[in-house]
């Protein structure tokens, strides 16, 4: 079995998808062995593929906001653990839009990490393809709205493209993001 600072090695040089990136790989994740909450998401964007920073960017800033914490608590690895579908960034679809995220990614790291980090209890499932992954079949709003289920809370992608969604669901900011805001606060306390 190798030890998580092979694994994080291992995965920061990995290149398996290099041919299909646009932009070169370069792995952006934000991983402890001690972190009780994880959260999986999509992939990088432009400006996290540029800066190296998960979640740098105006989704990121959303997020934090649903999850009611700063800059400094979502960036302690020690306290939130994050771990897209996808490593690198995609590029983007001939019509508009980041493409999804690569389908190697999940596969060769995210079992590889879970196995290391025996604290978790909180996985936040930002988007339809980490929900697909460890929810199963179902909408993105059926996961949202069914809560949490065990270890896992679904929650949209926080970006721009949301705010139609927010509005027609508004059980959405009055029932989920207070349990959510809730769960984080007990998760990342020190």
């Amino acid at each position: 079995m190798s030890t998580f600072d092979e694994v994080t090695a291992a995965a920061r040089a990995c290149t398996v998808c290099e041919p299909y990136l646009p932009l070169g790989p370069r792995p952006i994740f934000q991983i402890s062995k001690t972190t009780r909450l994880i959260i999986i998401g999509q992939a990088p964007g432009t400006k996290v593929h540029e800066t190296g920073v998960p979640f740098n960017d105006a989704s990121g800033e959303r997020l934090r906001d649903w999850m009611g914490i700063g800059r400094n608590v979502f960036y302690d690895a020690a306290r939130v653990a994050i771990m897209p579908m996808g490593f690198c960034y995609p590029g983007r679809l001939p019509k508009g839009g980041d493409a999804p995220p690569r389908p190697e990614c999940a596969p060769l790291w995210h079992d590889k990490f879970l196995a290391l980090m025996p604290r978790l209890e909180l996985f936040l499932l930002v988007g339809s393809y980490a929900q697909k992954r460890y929810l199963g079949k179902g909408s993105m709003t059926e996961h949202v709205r069914a809560g949490t289920k065990g270890k896992y809370m679904a929650l949209p992608h926080p970006s721009w493209r949301t705010n139609f969604w927010e509005k027609k669901n508004p059980w959405f900011g009055e029932e989920v993001l207070p349990r959510l805001k809730k769960e984080v606060a007990r998760l990342t306390a020190e």
